[in-house]
């Protein structure tokens, strides 16, 4: 088991119980899975690369950041403003559970967001009605397991923590139980 995984089984499910007030502890929310998603429409199109080089070096990123094999994301349908037909590849996503999904976060948390270019903290309203937290990442450089010497072109992607919980304030909870580090300067919600 992971440290993060194993410090939410001892230490924060009892805290969460105690704090949201629930008597059962199955009742405590959990992290349901952790989505990585990054699009390659916009670096296809402005770069004079070539395409399968650009997916190629997309899909390698991210398998070396989630430890996991990232799967294709197809077009559905044309649009010829975008230069787009149906079924190219338009993007990669990396779907994580268990012990993935806990060492991911751990690095996220502890590593690559205090690594990031001026960073003051996730807003609040990054996390959504449903209690989902959805995070930008504009550069991968900033995760240690990328060499930054490697790489000619920045990539960003988009991670999503989705809890099993649909309510908005206990995810808050569950977010800052693990240590996601919020801004001070929030408006008010």
């Amino acid at each position: 088991m992971s440290s993060l995984q194993t410090q939410f089984q001892k230490k924060i499910i009892p805290e969460l119980q105690k704090t949201l007030g629930l008597e059962n502890k199955m009742a405590v929310p959990r992290l349901s899975k952790i989505v990585v998603n990054s699009g390659i429409g916009r670096l296809v199109t402005s770069s004079g690369q070539n395409r399968e080089k650009i997916m190629a070096d997309i899909e390698k990123i991210l398998s070396l950041i989630t430890g996991q094999k990232p799967s294709p994301r197809r077009a559905e349908k044309s649009i010829a403003g975008f230069k787009l037909r149906q079924g190219e590849v338009v993007g990669f996503k990396v779907t994580l559970r268990g012990k993935r999904m806990y060492d991911f976060l751990e690095r996220f948390i502890g590593i690559a967001l205090p690594r990031s270019r001026d960073f003051r903290g996730i807003p609040l309203t990054s996390v959504d009605q449903h209690g989902n937290l959805t995070v930008g990442v504009r550069e991968h450089i900033i995760f240690p397991e990328v060499a930054s010497e490697d790489t000619r072109q920045l990539y960003g992607f988009e991670i999503t923590l989705v809890p099993t919980t649909h309510n908005r304030d206990r995810a808050i909870a569950l977010f800052r139980a693990f240590g996601v580090p919020f801004s001070k300067q929030n408006p008010k919600l």
